[in-house]
């Protein structure tokens, strides 16, 4: 009778755990070029990959932008947020949807910004996670470019400047 409470009590402390990490959160703060905040995303771990909710204003009105997640959680207005580095890639997979070896884990759909400006998305990308392993996202950055991804130049789709950017905190 004591081995099956011990192993009852082991498995509720494992589904525990794993729903604890399903529902963890991060969250990040988008700078612009000028390095003025202008947005705020919030990621949530799920049983198959992380859910992001962005909302970021300033951004080029009326048009589709490239979203994805990238390196390097360094957000340098100076540098136009090259400091993040490339696309988040633990895989060395191509870039984009339509290349034969890809996407990269940090490739995402394009988002429309609204004609204020102002993006608001939801993206569930089920190529990361927000902790584990070597898909980890936390101390990566969340990047907004100024045009849409064409989903296969290569290496980052031909998505024009870096406009915002986020570390995933």
């Amino acid at each position: 009778m004591k081995t099956i409470l011990v192993a009852t009590i082991a498995s509720c402390a494992l589904l525990s755990s794993v729903a604890a990490q399903e529902n963890a959160q991060a969250s990040a703060t988008f700078v612009n070029m000028s390095g003025e905040q202008n947005g705020k995303a919030t990621l949530t771990a799920t049983a198959d990959g992380i859910l992001i909710e962005i909302e970021v204003t300033g951004l080029p009105s009326g048009q589709w932008v490239a979203f994805h997640i990238h390196e390097t959680g360094t957000c340098n207005a100076q540098t136009g947020h090259e400091s993040a580095g490339g696309h988040f890639n633990p895989k060395n997979a191509e870039h984009g949807y339509m290349a034969a070896n890809g996407p990269h884990a940090g490739d995402m759909p394009n988002q429309y910004v609204g004609s204020d400006g102002t993006l608001h998305a939801q993206v569930f990308n089920t190529m990361v996670t927000l902790d584990d392993g070597e898909t980890a996202v936390r101390g990566k950055a969340l990047m907004i470019h100024g045009g849409p991804d064409d989903y296969k130049s290569q290496p980052s789709g031909d998505a024009g400047n870096r406009q915002a950017c986020a570390v995933i905190e």
